[in-house]
């Protein structure tokens, strides 16, 4: 676990600079740059959500394929064939479909005419976002994942307020920003090749002759099927949000602007998670390769109680906080505080499984990944459908991605369980979530004075300053605990 450590601190740094820098756009520059057209920052989302959508497909699954066949592949300059070949012949696919059936998937997706007018951005977008996840996973195949990760959370990020503000003093017009802000994603793609061809990492030999098609490309399908199905569940909101509730005059694009910033909030306790997976991939790879049954249940257990430790605390201080953090918005970005809540409380019991979905991936029973990630397709579409029309708003698309995020995971946990016989929970889980709970009552009683940003700094710092000696004394987290304690270590010797 010490490469785990290591690099998920380095990850967890870049995630939190980033998700400084995401706070920052999407709670304040974005609601009040275009607080007079929201629907412009519903445009660059939902956008961005088709994208994701899309290159998910067009990649047919490579990503995973590359990490989990690249320890034992000797002949690696062929699986860099393979990787390169399938997306780009996904790519031309997708955009051979797009030219013939245009009008007949603006008409499927109820596009607003801001939307036609601009949607060939994401076919560009799409080569861009799958090639740079292919990238990804040649990085992290050698243990590095900080690289990547940097470049998407910081540098794209900060690449991204940048522009935003050049726009807010209007500097360009909205065009230009879609433009510019667009370019971003190809310059993060440049980057990260340009490192991984300084490093040596790229051996192409032009053939396929060597590897076990039939076995990848069947790992791919099912790998392919249960990343839709992912790509789904954290995008198809946006999605039937911006149909659904769309009215020929944007209002769609509007109200997909004011749930990304409710979602944001609610969703930014997932950064740890994010960090801890990123290296742990390659390593329950590793662990799948040598049937280290013994290795894949620590991973899995210290995952799940560092997320639960990392991602209850971060909850925390969004929940206690989340009346003067709306009061900071622009008033018709104010209407998501029941998304935060939904999104958040659905995070955090995912983050609390651990790493369940890496390890069903990575093993013999990945075929099972597919089923449930079927089954989550259907849920989430025929919950959102439900809910966003029985409510008319997006609180019922944040209320249909909590039920899908909590029955996908303890589908999951079952199937582990029955499979493997193990499970990530122990009494620490218990003793963590009943702390938690009453850190939350206990500052909750104490009284907010009228200064919001004054409350959101004391309420988060006694937080911290709680919950941090309850870690080191109870020993609830190993990780946490050294971690603290190397830190505390080195302070003192400054």
């Amino acid at each position: 676990m010490g490469i785990v450590r290591s690099q998920s601190v380095k990850s967890s740094l870049s995630f939190y600079i980033g998700m400084i820098f995401g706070a920052i756009n999407t709670v304040i520059i974005y609601p009040n740059v275009f607080k007079d057209h929201p629907e412009h920052f519903g445009l660059i989302q939902i956008i961005l959500a088709y994208a994701l959508i899309v290159c998910t497909v067009t990649t047919l699954g490579i990503p995973k394929t590359f990490i989990r066949f690249f320890p034992s592949i000797k002949q690696k300059g062929q699986l860099y064939f393979l990787a390169l070949i399938v997306p780009l012949i996904g790519f031309l696919l997708a955009s051979f479909a797009y030219y013939i059936f245009k009008e007949q998937l603006f008409e499927l997706l109820n596009a607003s005419d801001l939307l036609k007018e601009n949607f060939y951005y994401i076919i560009i977008l799409v080569f861009f976002i799958g090639f740079y996840d292919v990238l990804t996973s040649i990085s992290r195949s050698f243990l590095s994942a900080t690289t990547p990760i940097f470049i998407n959370e910081v540098f794209l990020k900060f690449y991204s307020m940048c522009v935003l503000l050049i726009h807010w003093f209007d500097y360009i017009s909205f065009t230009t920003l879609l433009q510019v802000y667009l370019f971003g994603y190809f310059l993060k793609f440049v980057i990260l090749f340009l490192i991984q061809a300084f490093n040596n990492r790229f051996v192409f030999s032009i053939s396929l002759k060597d590897l076990n098609l039939k076995e990848m490309f069947t790992y791919g399908v099912y790998v392919l099927l249960g990343g839709i199905s992912i790509m789904l569940v954290t995008r198809i909101d946006i999605a039937m949000i911006g149909s659904m509730l769309e009215d020929g005059n944007g209002e769609g694009l509007r109200q997909v602007a004011f749930y990304t910033v409710a979602f944001f909030i609610g969703n930014a306790i997932m950064v740890p998670a994010k960090s801890i997976a990123a290296i742990s991939i390659p390593l329950i790879a590793k662990a799948w390769q040598k049937q280290d049954l013994n290795e894949i249940q620590i991973i899995y257990s210290k995952s799940s109680i560092n997320q639960l430790i990392i991602g209850g605390v971060f909850f925390l201080c969004v929940w206690l906080n989340i009346d003067q953090v709306f009061l900071l918005l622009p008033e018709k970005f104010q209407a998501g505080k029941v998304v935060v809540f939904y999104i958040g409380l659905s995070q955090l019991f995912n983050m609390a499984t651990g790493l369940n979905g890496e390890i069903i991936v990575n093993s013999k029973y990945y075929r099972y990944e597919f089923l449930t990630s079927i089954f989550l397709v259907f849920v989430t579409i025929a919950t959102n459908f439900f809910f966003i029309k029985k409510y008319q708003s997006i609180e019922g698309a944040a209320i249909a991605t909590a039920i899908s995020v909590f029955l996908f995971n303890l589908i999951r946990l079952i199937l582990i369980k029955r499979k493997l016989n193990m499970h990530p929970f122990s009494l620490k889980t218990i003793y963590t979530i009943l702390f938690l709970f009453g850190t939350y009552f206990l500052i909750d009683l104490l009284p907010s004075s009228s200064y919001h940003f004054l409350d959101i700094f004391w309420k988060s710092l006694v937080v911290v300053l709680i919950f941090v000696p309850i870690v080191l004394c109870f020993n609830l987290s190993e990780d946490i605990s050294l971690f603290i304690k190397e830190k505390r270590r080195s302070f003192l010797d400054f």
